[in-house]
């Protein structure tokens, strides 16, 4: 299905600069100069600069979209540079905004950038999105991505979803308007929190999110020009593995609670709430405190409750984690390995003795940490589950990575 143009915008004439730097878009028919006008007089918003909005920033300020706008409110940082490829080593600590602007503008002085540093909210975000032409969802959480969709859906925007995780992307356009269905049409309900690990605690190919992001502003500028059959109804999947893409349909939902009604009666809703996970991009967040129940403990108090030996430390990272790096002394069990067993216990299926609970100690403190305090916190609500005393669960901030920053430089941080 061939969509038309989002909005109508007037053309711009292009300079003599501009014909000379876009003649390679100029002398195909499907652009053209009134298509390279069109990319021109274009909108479009990214939300996030990271490893998505790294290449669509690049490659839609190279094709000459007029106006971006990006999303973002975090700062470079040295694990950002193995995959979000707009920075580099100049903007560390900087803020991605400025970093991507300057990158964007040594690309191609014409594009006009608009930077929103704040995060994504239900207060904000019909404002902030609804001038742009096309919105492009470069996240990687779910609350952000269920906002994203409903704003659009209530502005009538198409919604470009692109979604990366180890070696594994997705890809889609989501346009209720263009009778095409939203995102809450294919997955109605978030995952249980926890289910799903992050890039940041799962990991991600570096070069996975310029595969998926490429073609986002593919799907992007072919929106814009009206040109190809856009991805509305489909969704993309590519494994990097076995280098395949495989398209599945996507159905919308006649009783979608978002699409399904008329777009005016889209209410926006706290998304963090309704996903149980919070929403952020941020490199130095961590989300241990997404149940407020969970005591916290920082890394100086876990030291000093180690030199006394009244505790036990528990390390709920995978094993090739262990190898990068470990405090020694530590009781070493995957969460996901936790997860199975307390699976396990409340069905019925075990005793907790016959899992790996066994080997966690009920009658004193435990003092439970991952890489930066987001699957810790998880593993605090499993041991609550099977009957573990709150009051003996606590869970450290930050992590291994605060461990190494405040404790033992000696450390790597990954």
């Amino acid at each position: 299905m061939t969509v038309p143009a989002t909005t109508e915008t007037q053309t711009q004439d292009l300079t003599q600069e501009e014909y000379k730097r876009y003649s390679r878009h100029l002398i195909m028919p499907e652009v053209g100069l009134e298509g390279q006008k069109k990319l021109k007089a274009a909108s479009v918003l990214l939300i996030g600069t990271g490893g998505l909005g790294s290449p669509l920033a690049l490659y839609l300020a190279a094709a000459g979209i007029g106006t971006i706008g990006l999303v973002d409110y975090d700062v470079v940082d040295e694990s950002n540079l193995q995959r979000q490829i707009i920075h580099g080593q100049s903007t560390l600590g900087k803020s991605k905004l400025d970093s991507a602007e300057a990158r964007i503008h040594d690309l191609n002085p014409f594009v006009h950038v608009v930077k929103h540093n704040v995060p994504l909210t239900s207060d904000n975000a019909l404002e902030i999105l609804e001038p742009y032409d096309v919105i492009i969802d470069g996240t990687d959480n779910f609350p952000t991505r269920y906002l994203v969709n409903d704003a659009c859906v209530r502005l009538g925007k198409p919604n470009v979803y692109g979604s990366i995780f180890r070696f594994e992307g997705q890809l889609s356009v989501f346009h209720a308007e263009a009778g095409g269905p939203c995102y809450r049409c294919m997955f109605p309900e978030p995952p249980p929190p926890g289910l799903v690990p992050s890039c940041a605690e799962g990991g991600v190919l570096g070069i996975l999110p310029g595969t998926i992001g490429t073609m986002q502003a593919t799907e992007a500028i072919k929106l814009i020009l009206s040109i190809g059959e856009p991805l509305i109804g489909k969704m993309l999947l590519y494994d990097a593995l076995e280098m395949s893409f495989t398209t599945i349909k996507v159905r919308k939902d006649p009783n979608c609670p978002v699409c399904g009604i008329p777009r005016e009666e889209v209410q926006l809703i706290d998304y963090e709430q309704f996903c149980g996970v919070p929403a952020h991009d941020r490199s130095d967040f961590t989300a241990d405190n997404h149940d407020n129940d969970i005591q916290q403990i920082t890394v100086h108090e876990l030291k000093e409750r180690m030199e006394r030996g009244d505790a036990v430390v528990l390390d709920v990272r995978e094993p090739h984690e262990w190898a990068i790096a470990a405090i020694d002394g530590t009781l070493r069990i995957s969460k996901g390995e936790i997860q199975i067993a307390k699976n396990a216990v409340l069905a019925g299926r075990k005793l907790r003795e016959e899992t790996v609970l066994a080997q966690i100690p009920q009658d004193v403190d435990l003092l439970v940490h991952c890489r930066s305090g987001v699957r810790s916190a998880h593993v605090i609500s499993f041991l609550k589950e099977v009957g573990y005393d709150p009051a003996r669960l606590y869970n450290v901030a930050g992590g291994i990575l605060a461990w190494a920053r405040e404790i033992d430089p000696t450390l790597p941080q990954y």
